[in-house]
């Protein structure tokens, strides 16, 4: 699901974040990308990682996306996190704890995201909700 944010969107949540500095970081990268989640994500990974050696045809973004919808799909805190902020969508401090969440998430399970990269993925999730973002990126069952 190839996800972009506006303008509109991007300016937002820059006034809601202007005072989380890897957020402004994260939000620059995206105006500067046009809002591509996805080549946001790419370019602050590699600047924060290096470049990535993929195999052809893999995403990082997918994978990573997959990685962490094992941890955040079934997250009661994260989930709980996430409704507190779509009923105060202006909090600085509850998209910020978002953020947060997501790196402590992410770190404990071996995925070295920092709080720039979270920034574009909560993002992602906010745009297009966390039941979207589970169902989406289910591994496909296979049945016998």
């Amino acid at each position: 699901m190839d996800a972009k944010l506006n303008l509109t969107e991007i300016n937002v949540s820059r006034e809601i974040l202007q005072d989380y500095e890897p957020a402004v970081h994260a939000l620059d990268n995206l105006a500067m990308h046009n809002g591509n989640l996805e080549r946001s994500f790419q370019d602050l990974w590699t600047e924060k990682n290096g470049q990535p050696l993929m195999q052809q045809g893999k995403s990082l973004w997918q994978v990573t996306l997959k990685v962490l919808r094992q941890e955040l799909c079934g997250d009661d805190g994260f989930r709980g996190q996430l409704k507190d902020y779509t009923k105060n969508p202006g909090s600085a401090s509850l998209l910020t704890g978002l953020i947060v969440s997501l790196v402590g998430l992410a770190t404990a399970n071996g995925l070295p995201i920092d709080p720039a990269i979270a920034t574009v993925i909560v993002l992602y999730i906010l745009k297009i909700g966390l039941n979207i973002f589970c169902e989406y990126t289910e591994p496909n069952v296979q049945t016998s």
